[in-house]
């Protein structure tokens, strides 16, 4: 059953994510779950998950792609899926924070992902494979949500070093959630998942975002570009399988074949991960650190398998 929830959940992301008709063949080489499979089981396997969208209320529309309408996609129009705005104030949303924090069911916080949905958290713009990250803890998306709404300073492990930040933000890029933040040495990101010991510190309304902050400004970079480590040039090989989807998110030229690109690096956590989300189909050809890192994370991670 996990195995369904998270195909299902890869496919309507990836469907609320691509601004066009996307084709079956497109979502079975691209969606996680669907590429190990034989045209048949294909088949029968995406009318089921086609219908169980559409049985949750999951707007999934089929359109033609060109005006002789010879070939068809599916899409999700993201504006009829989203819940309406319900114009909450500040004060509400900090009060619905804390509730969603207290009201426990079956030991988790019931409350949290709808909070989240009504806190004007942007939903992402790149196009890479797709896969839904389901290990951020709840708990710390709370936490995080409700120090930027009280504007309260966090504490928190990042790196094996403790942190101290004026939370600004939360924003959803490819299957992660980032934690805009001000520190002593500048506007920083956080990748939520490498997040740990989150606590409030101070009194809510300790400092006042810049007057320019604009959460989309801040992440409409890729978030590899802006960190806390040294910036360094990355080489990345794309086979050409990946290489469509590399190059729309680097914006650049589509290639026939591979494409080998350079990266700058700032933030090499966020970077790996979205290497590591192309499979073997993207490897780090330079600098020879930073390749070492990628391998001792794909063994480390073939290590804690059963």
């Amino acid at each position: 059953m996990r195995r369904v929830i998270e195909r299902i959940l890869n496919l309507l992301i990836f469907l609320l994510e691509t601004p066009r008709p996307v084709t079956a063949a497109e979502i079975r080489s691209t969606v996680a779950g669907y590429g190990d499979q034989g045209d048949e089981a294909f088949h029968r396997m995406f009318e089921r998950d086609k219908e169980l969208l559409r049985r949750l209320g999951v707007p999934l529309e089929r359109k033609a792609l060109d005006a002789w309408e010879v070939d068809y996609g599916y899409t999700v129009d993201p504006e009829q899926y989203a819940l309406p705005d319900p114009g909450l104030t500040e004060e509400e949303r900090v009060a619905l924070s804390v509730a969603a924090r207290i009201v426990r069911l079956g030991g988790s916080h019931t409350g949290l992902d709808a909070l989240l949905k009504l806190g004007g958290i942007e939903r992402g713009a790149g196009l890479e494979p797709l896969g839904a990250d389901l290990g951020a803890e709840p708990g710390i998306l709370g936490t995080l949500f409700e120090a930027v709404t009280a504007r309260q300073e966090v504490e928190f492990d990042y790196r094996n070093q403790r942190r101290t930040a004026r939370p600004y933000g939360l924003a959803h890029r490819r299957g992660h959630w980032y934690l805009v933040a001000g520190t002593e040495r500048g506007e920083r990101i956080y990748r939520v998942d490498r997040v740990e010991g989150v606590s409030l510190v101070g009194k809510p309304k300790a400092f006042d975002k810049p007057k320019d902050f604009n959460i989309r400004s801040v992440m409409r970079d890729q978030p590899w570009e802006s960190g806390e480590d040294p910036t360094v040039e990355a080489t990345v090989r794309f086979d050409p399988d990946v290489a469509w989807w590399a190059a729309r998110t680097l914006g650049v030229a589509e290639p026939m074949g591979d494409l080998v690109a350079t990266v700058p690096v700032a933030n090499r956590d966020a970077f790996i991960g979205w290497v590591l989300s192309f499979g073997d189909g993207a490897e780090v050809v330079a600098p020879v650190d930073l390749r070492a890192e990628v391998v001792r994370r794909v063994e480390t991670a073939l290590e804690a398998l059963p």
